[in-house]
């Protein structure tokens, strides 16, 4: 991992545990916490694009699939709140692998477009209402040689699970034995701490063969494949690593928010997690953390100019991806070497 990001890593892990203390308005809390749930998402798409060069524009949808997973079981089925969030992880796995495996055989806008493509669907059908589903039951009977009324009557119980474009409520909150997560700072803990185990993670991934090999990818696929590279199974891999991640966060934001509606995982979102990684900085799974700081913070910054908000957001924007192209932990690793040489010469 390296002596720097060790001794970065001891330094976050004691900003998370004094930031409560610190900042003990619920309403910073509240900012940070889900500033962590998309930090979260963050990580995994800077493996993914970072690191593997492999675009995708649409993380939302597996975000949406393991909210809505973990959210449905535990709400409308009873399940356990732990086995709702690993759940929604093997369905995020299994769409992953089935999504990847063909969609990554693609390459740049395609790839993009491909991706794009997919977290739409996700977040249509959670649009969709009992009637949708129904309607679209009936047909796939007809398809199918099956009745449709047949057909239709089977899948009732289960038409209409994600209350359509009204959400739904009475999620229950994370919880262990008699422990309930109900304050905004024990969910601060949670969130970050999840952060950080990720975060872990993804430093250990890429000082490994297998971060070398994604970055070899991202340079020149056919040149990693002449040096024995399989780069098929690694892309989907980081891929699949991606979405698992993504559904953490989806599980957590259900559990966080207790109500969730598709309006939280519609396209603007997926593009709003590439723009966070890109802010921070692609090249560096630390850009990923500070990026998505930045820019959940700064859209709450900008309330103060009231009309003029989106503007200032795009401007700020456009600032920092003119003068900052590799990120803004990019420009600080840069002016510290700049500055380092300086002294040594």
């Amino acid at each position: 991992m390296g002596r720097g990001n060790l001794v970065a890593l001891i330094v976050f892990g004691i900003i998370i545990l004094v930031f409560p203390l610190v900042f003990t308005n619920p309403y910073y809390l509240r900012v940070m916490n889900f500033a962590g749930i998309f930090a979260i998402i963050c990580i995994g798409l800077s493996l993914l694009l970072g690191y593997a060069g492999q675009i995708s524009i649409g993380q939302a949808g597996f975000f949406a699939i393991g909210a809505y997973t973990s959210g449905i079981l535990t709400a409308k089925f009873g399940f356990n709140v732990w086995s709702g969030i690993f759940i929604g992880i093997g369905i995020n796995c299994v769409v992953a692998v089935i999504v990847g495996i063909p969609t990554l055989k693609l390459r740049g806008h395609y790839l993009a477009m491909a991706t794009l493509g997919i977290g739409e669907i996700i977040h249509i059908v959670a649009l969709a209402d009992m009637e949708d589903f129904t309607k679209l039951w009936r047909s796939l009977g007809e398809a199918l040689g099956y009745s449709p009324s047949a057909l239709a009557a089977a899948v009732q119980p289960y038409a209409g699970l994600t209350g359509g474009p009204s959400g739904f409520p009475g999620i229950p909150t994370l919880s262990l034995g008699p422990w309930e997560a109900t304050t905004p700072e024990q969910w601060f803990y949670i969130t970050w701490g999840v952060v950080f185990v990720f975060l872990v993670l993804a430093l250990n991934l890429i000082h490994s063969r297998i971060g070398r090999a994604l970055r070899a990818i991202h340079g020149n696929e056919e040149a990693a494949r002449a040096m024995g590279v399989n780069t098929p199974p690694l892309k989907v891999g980081v891929f699949v690593v991606s979405a698992a991640m993504a559904s953490v966060a989806g599980s957590l934001y259900a559990h966080y928010v207790k109500f969730i509606s598709p309006e939280s995982f519609s396209i603007n979102e997926s593009i709003h997690f590439v723009v966070m990684v890109a802010v921070g900085g692609m090249m560096n799974v630390w850009g990923a953390v500070v990026g998505t700081i930045i820019m959940t913070i700064l859209p709450e910054s900008l309330r103060f100019f009231h009309d003029y908000d989106i503007l200032m957001y795009g401007l700020v924007l456009l600032l920092i991806m003119m003068f900052m192209p590799e990120g803004v932990v990019g420009l600080a690793q840069r002016l510290y070497a700049s500055t380092k040489s300086n002294r040594s010469g």
